[in-house]
């Protein structure tokens, strides 16, 4: 699995909405992110889709939002994800519980079982939920983030 630095530390996961909360999700207008892993871990199955799993504290991370902004909500980034990638959000407070409460426990032992040690966290998933790389914040935009994911995903063919 590949490890990026960011910012001196490890940066792991994703963001979607500068400044959001639980409701992220729902008021998602792209369409694209989920709450719930379990399901998306199905549905990447069913579609032999990669998954991008967001781990990401948007309300008060710097970061985060800068992803969010730079990256996820821009129109390259959104039409690649709709055609190839399942999208998972695990959005947190800083005292790193989860937003969502819905899906709290599940995304509070996401967390732990992927030892994020920094926000924000991206790890792109094969379609049978195998991490094949971790990520974080890039500057470059959503044309350079796509890229990067096409590069993994050509690494890491579905076999």
């Amino acid at each position: 699995m590949r490890t990026v630095g960011v910012i001196g530390t490890m940066v792991l996961a994703t963001a979607l909405f500068c400044g959001c909360n639980q409701k992220a999700v729902a008021a998602d207008p792209s369409g694209i992110w989920k709450a719930d892993y379990d399901a998306a871990l199905k549905q990447a199955a069913a579609e032999n889709k990669y998954v991008l799993v967001s781990i990401s504290g948007l309300e008060w991370c710097g970061w985060c939002k800068a992803l969010e902004s730079e990256v996820f909500s821009k129109p390259e980034f959104i039409a690649y994800a709709k055609d190839n990638l399942i999208c998972v959000l695990l959005d947190f407070k800083q005292n790193g519980r989860a937003t969502n409460a819905e899906f709290a426990k599940q995304h509070e032992m996401l967390l732990e079982k992927f030892q994020v040690q920094g926000f924000p966290t991206v790890l792109i998933l094969n379609p049978q939920g195998k991490g094949i790389a971790r990520d974080g914040y890039q500057r470059g935009g959503p044309v350079k983030y796509v890229e990067f994911i096409k590069g993994v995903i050509a690494a890491n063919p579905v076999k």
